[in-house]
């Protein structure tokens, strides 16, 4: 049983890790802060239909399965 939660584990890292480096950051960089960054662009209008929002909700989730291994591990050592 540890060694299947271990695996378990090791893939809800690694699927973490990948899912948070396919998010593109938050700020607009250098040029937003200089110039004010607009809210204008099609990717600030449909950002709750974006890859950006699938993304979020599948780390939101993948991290509380992480989590929940984590704390199973705990229990059965």
């Amino acid at each position: 049983m540890i060694i299947t939660l271990g695996i378990i584990h090791l893939l809800a890292a690694v699927f973490l890790i990948a899912v948070i480096l396919l998010q593109s950051g938050k700020s607009a960089g250098l040029s937003g802060a200089l110039t004010g960054g607009s809210s204008d662009t099609f990717m600030a209008k449909n950002k709750g239909r974006s890859l950006d929002k699938r993304l979020a909700k599948i780390t939101k989730w993948v991290g509380l399965g992480f989590a929940l291994v984590v704390l199973v591990i705990n229990l059965v050592l």
